[in-house]
């Protein structure tokens, strides 16, 4: 049986690539983003109530990773890339429907003249222009499992990495972003495979090229071009 699944809306946020988005939602909370409804939805109607609540789970598609065939076993990140797992065990984009799922705060609701009615957002890890499939409210007593096992993710927190990022090139981001992209350089941007301390990469973030080294645990900014 074919299901038709239409987008309701897409994302706009900081991040143009794949490339240094976090891997999860919430890693990020200085992350802010906003999501337009397609002009069919746009119905502020839709969103009454919304309101109330303080965070929201999004389903989207991973539209960069859409893929005709898959396997049943990839390699986590967070397992340095090179450890398969069964990938209904991660959440992984390569997976047989490209759907993620992400839990954000809600900042705000604002109705605009151009828009509509959009939601604006915290920690969100999509790419600009992801379509987003539906929006559900997060509900704390049923959706908060305290005592939930976190199987090969417990230790994700081990990955951080010490910025140093130089304060004359921190000021040439816009003050609202810099938090961000400290946070964002913090849960090491890098391919897990990838590990060479002379490499320089480059972040895009926020309409800046953020490039940088990592050696012995640190991520050194060196450059930030507009």
């Amino acid at each position: 049986m074919d299901i038709t699944v239409h987008p309701i809306a897409k994302m706009r946020s900081d991040f143009p690539t794949k490339f240094g988005i976090p891997r999860q939602s919430g890693l990020a909370g200085n992350l802010r983003s906003t999501i337009v409804f397609e002009p069919q939805y746009r119905n502020a109607d839709a969103l009454r109530g919304l309101e109330d609540f303080s965070h929201l789970w999004i389903i989207w598609q991973f539209s960069e990773a859409v893929r005709k065939e898959w396997t049943p076993t990839v390699r986590p990140p967070r397992l340095g890339g090179n450890t398969r797992m069964g990938v209904f065990a991660t959440r992984s984009p390569f997976r047989p429907n490209s759907i993620g799922l992400s839990c954000v705060k809600l900042i705000s609701i604002e109705h605009t003249t151009d828009q509509g009615t959009v939601i604006h957002v915290a920690g969100a890890d999509l790419m600009d222009g992801t379509p987003i499939l539906d929006i559900k409210p997060y509900i704390p007593y049923c959706d908060a499992h305290p005592e939930a096992l976190g199987g090969f993710t417990t230790n994700a927190g081990d990955f951080l990495l010490k910025v140093n990022f130089p304060a004359e090139l921190l000021k040439l981001l816009p003050k609202d972003k810099r938090d961000a992209a400290l946070e964002v350089l913090s849960h090491d941007p890098r391919p897990s495979y990838q590990a060479d301390p002379d490499r320089l990469y480059g972040l895009s973030f926020a309409g800046f090229d953020i490039r940088f080294t990592v050696k012995n645990e640190t991520l050194y900014v060196k450059e930030v071009q507009v």
